[in-house]
């Protein structure tokens, strides 16, 4: 096997090769990501495997700061609303990453496929978000997968028996848990993922946690409780962050309507909408709608977390 040295110089290669300002490539699921730039970015996730080839980034979900640098990697569980900075990112160095969509029905089938007694049944609170060493194993699964890249005919048969060895290198590994949790449809993040596709999905509506619990099959407070757990976040601060990152992409072209954007994504009082999109992003809408409209800026292309 080659040395991980080896291994992320390829990478790097295959990458600045591929990438593609959308984000994506020939074998679905894989996403490949060359950014420039170390201006902060506000997405929203997918469940998804990062690995960093070239530079870092550091991000912040809630009030929890989670790091990594070329060699490690980021693994997200669910759907998230994230500030992220790109870390030693040039035009002469770019930052580059690979990532890889996780699939509850593959993982639901590799679990289910592994010896019996094979996974602990633990019912602790687990993180949404997690970061760590790529080991050596995981990075030469990744590197194959990129190879295909290179050769389509191959990557229609090859590329989801890979797909598999990158997920078991997951599921027997540190973050092994979280990625377990994916799969399990009585897992807790399973019955939160359903009040958090809610929260995504009707954004700009009333909420109530009360019905979100409901949704979730538990209790108000256990609710609240695993919500906070997984996302760092309350719901109603889960919302405005969303809410506020939607008002963003929507001021790049409607950037003389700030109060009308405001109220499209949920907000009544303007002076409430100005305020707290000021804090988020550190300047008021018509403002920061002025900087997007003539930079590039990271809101303007898509990126990998």
């Amino acid at each position: 096997m080659n040395t991980t040295v080896d291994l992320l110089a390829e990478l790097r290669g295959i990458i600045a090769t591929h990438a593609r300002s959308d984000l994506g490539t020939s074998i679905d699921g894989l996403l490949l990501s060359k950014v420039e730039t170390v201006e902060p970015d506000y997405s929203l996730t997918e469940p998804l495997l990062v690995v960093m080839a070239q530079g870092g980034k550091r991000l912040l979900l809630g009030d929890q700061v989670y790091e990594y640098r070329a060699g490690q990697c980021l693994v997200v569980t669910a759907d998230l609303p994230v500030t992220g900075h790109f870390l030693d990112a040039s035009p002469q160095i770019p930052a580059l990453g690979i990532g890889l969509v996780l699939r509850p029905a593959v993982i639901a089938r590799l679990l289910l496929e592994a010896p019996a007694g094979r996974w602990s049944r633990s019912t602790a609170e687990l993180p949404a978000m997690a970061t760590g060493d790529a080991d050596p194993d995981l990075l030469d699964a990744v590197t194959r997968m990129l190879r295909l890249l290179d050769h389509p005919a191959d990557a229609a048969v090859l590329a989801p028996l890979v797909e598999q060895e990158i997920l078991w290198r997951l599921l027997t590994g540190p973050h092994g848990g979280i990625v377990r949790q994916i799969g399990l449809a009585d897992s807790s993040l399973s019955y939160l993922s359903r009040a958090i596709r809610w929260i995504r999905d009707n954004y700009a509506e009333p909420m109530r946690v009360e019905d979100l619990a409901r949704l979730a099959g538990m209790s108000t407070s256990a609710f609240h409780r695993h919500f906070r757990a997984v996302t760092a976040m309350s719901p109603l601060q889960f919302q405005k962050r969303i809410r506020l990152q939607e008002a963003r992409s929507l001021l790049v072209s409607r950037a003389g309507d700030i109060a009308g954007v405001g109220h499209l994504v949920g907000y009544d009082s303007p002076s409430q909408f100005n305020r707290e999109y000021r804090r988020l992003f550190g300047a008021p809408p018509g403002q920061d709608a002025v900087r997007l409209r003539t930079t590039i800026t990271p809101s303007a292309t898509p990126h990998l977390p």
